[in-house]
């Protein structure tokens, strides 16, 4: 155990999250996410039994998103939704970046095969528990300045 760092988070997890440079996207997916199938050989870590917001919160302890980038937060958008409709679980997400000082203009919704797209980009997916359609989110990670 070490102090300071959500228990959520994994050895294996943090070593990945670490490892990623600014620029580069996570994902965070529901359990059923083809989570193998588009990673492409990108690992995969999985955390059942946690939902979404409850994953993205302990990845957002230690990932500071960026700066420089317009909208480094995206959730799959419900096909056929209204502009602005959330499910609760993005709701959720968008309130912790909210939490986090992260406006809602910087968090974009995203067409479900244009996600899919954005997936390729990413260095890593993690599978959470989100038993909900639509439970997938992507975090960019930024720099920490000293």
């Amino acid at each position: 155990m070490l102090k300071g760092i959500d228990p959520l988070l994994t050895p294996e997890l943090l070593m990945h999250l670490c490892a990623m440079g600014h620029g580069e996207w996570v994902a965070v997916v529901d359990a059923n996410f083809t989570a193998d199938f588009l990673s492409r050989g990108k690992p995969v870590v999985r955390l059942p039994g946690h939902s979404l917001a409850r994953v993205s919160a302990a990845v957002l302890s230690v990932l500071p998103l960026a700066s420089d980038v317009a909208q480094p937060a995206t959730y799959m958008r419900v096909c056929g939704s209204a502009n602005g409709h959330r499910t609760a679980a993005q709701q959720a997400v968008v309130d912790l970046l909210g939490r986090e000082g992260v406006g809602p203009d910087r968090v974009e919704a995203v067409e479900r095969y244009a996600f899919y797209d954005k997936i390729a980009g990413a260095s890593l997916i993690v599978q959470s528990g989100e038993g909900t359609a639509y439970g997938n989110a992507l975090f960019c990670k930024g720099v920490i300045l000293h």
